[in-house]
């Protein structure tokens, strides 16, 4: 039983759906979302819609907009939609016993403020090293591997930003063992190593909406497929059709 089970947009109280995010093709088609799954992916296009819907998931859940545990209350700068005032949030009968959600983009900010609450807090959930001390991936990976324990609802945004094909890998292994100890993941992602996880939803945010599809249905997995299978031609084509005179 997942702690998160679905999220609705209660259409009926959206003032304008010409404004942002609620003009956003993904948002304004957005109806209901199921999460059946211990891992769901939103994947896409840059500017579709993916990590506005799962930050707005995110704060309506009540964890900070910039990422941290539902403990961190500071602001480096507002910039979160109010999308997440207009869903509605059907929970299991489960509580998650812990949570995080982690937003690449601001996740300095995060790692500042860990600093600011002090060695103890360094010392007991992550790791015993300031995260700023270390790489941008090492510190994404001591967070999955010091912080993230079981029975937990994580939040992912591009987790992928900063981690290698092999810490991918290293990531994929830390999912499967904290799903295998009761916890869930909601996951934006570029990635097709991540998607690739066995069992998981995978929801494509389009211009024409949301909807299921397969891992090798995805526009990732098929580019990636291509590009391996033939580089020399796939670049070849690529150039060509973009050089001038051509």
């Amino acid at each position: 039983m997942n702690y998160l089970k679905r999220i609705r947009l209660a259409r009926s109280i959206v003032e304008d759906f010409d404004t942002y995010p609620f003009c956003l093709p993904l948002i304004r088609s957005l109806s209901t979302v199921e999460f059946d799954s211990s891992v769901t992916f939103f994947v896409g296009a840059n500017g579709a819609g993916k990590s506005t819907l799962l930050e707005a998931i995110a704060v309506a859940l009540g964890f900070n907009a910039e990422g941290g545990s539902r403990n961190f209350h500071f602001t480096t700068r507002a910039s979160h939609s109010h999308l997440h005032a207009y869903l509605d949030i059907a929970r299991g009968t489960r509580k998650p016993r812990t949570g995080y959600f982690l937003r690449a983009e601001s996740f300095f900010n995060v790692a500042t403020e860990v600093d600011q609450l002090g060695s103890d807090i360094i010392a007991g959930a992550y790791g015993g090293r300031s995260l700023h001390e270390q790489s941008h991936g090492e510190s994404f990976l001591t967070l999955m591997v010091e912080r993230f324990t079981s029975n937990g609802l994580y939040l992912l945004d591009e987790p992928e930003a900063a981690l290698s094909p092999t810490s991918q890998l290293a990531a994929l292994a830390r999912i499967h063992n904290l799903v295998s100890q009761g916890s869930q993941f909601l996951i934006a992602t570029h990635s097709p190593i991540l998607m690739a996880y066995p069992g998981a939803t995978i929801y494509a945010c389009e211009r024409t909406g949301i909807s299921r599809v397969a891992y090798q249905d995805t526009e990732h997995y098929r580019t990636t497929r291509d590009f391996l299978q033939a580089p020399e031609q796939f670049l070849r084509e690529l150039l060509n059709a973009d050089s001038p005179g051509v």
